[in-house]
């Protein structure tokens, strides 16, 4: 059983549509709640920067980036959005997937990552804080699901890489 990271490519939205709707049913991970058709989807997402993660070609995970602002003085700057499939969290796999997101956002230029995570989902705020993420904020009652007020904590990473950051 070995866990591989690829591209994600339009042929695996079928799998990460899944993924996505467990994280949906949650409640805690997204204030969507309905999983969009692909389009809708991948105009949301930039293109260098979505991965799955796959055990014997079986996808169990996937992280991608967003742009923060369409302004291009945020070029470099985007949020990071990582789900595992329901069987496999807990072992490790969306620690994988945002260490290779870390990875690529550099290789293509980002030099700040950001995640608005629901202040209930500890286990998050801990796998980003553990892949060097800090704190920098909290937002009190952001948003509604299902009639329920949510905060959110606010991390980023800044890139360690000098070439980004001139």
């Amino acid at each position: 059983m070995t866990l591989r990271i690829e591209s994600l490519v339009k042929t695996h939205w079928t799998s990460v549509s899944k993924i996505y709707a467990q994280g949906i049913k949650t409640g805690l991970a997204t204030f969507e709640t309905e999983v969009p058709d692909w389009d809708t989807w991948n105009n949301k997402h930039i293109v260098s920067c979505r991965i799955v993660a796959t055990i014997n070609d079986v996808i169990i995970g996937f992280g991608v980036l967003s742009p923060v602002s369409i302004r291009k003085v945020y070029e470099g700057v985007a949020e990071v959005t990582v789900y595992v499939a329901a069987a496999f969290r807990g072992q490790h796999i969306g620690e994988a997937i945002l260490k290779q997101l870390i990875i690529d956002s550099e290789a293509h230029g980002f030099w700040t990552l950001q995640a608005g995570i629901f202040s209930e989902n500890i286990a998050s705020i801990e796998l980003h804080k553990k892949c060097g993420f800090r704190i920098v904020g909290y937002r009190e009652k952001i948003g509604q699901l299902n009639g329920t007020w949510h905060n959110n904590h606010f991390l980023e990473r800044r890139s360690k890489s000098n070439m980004l950051i001139k």
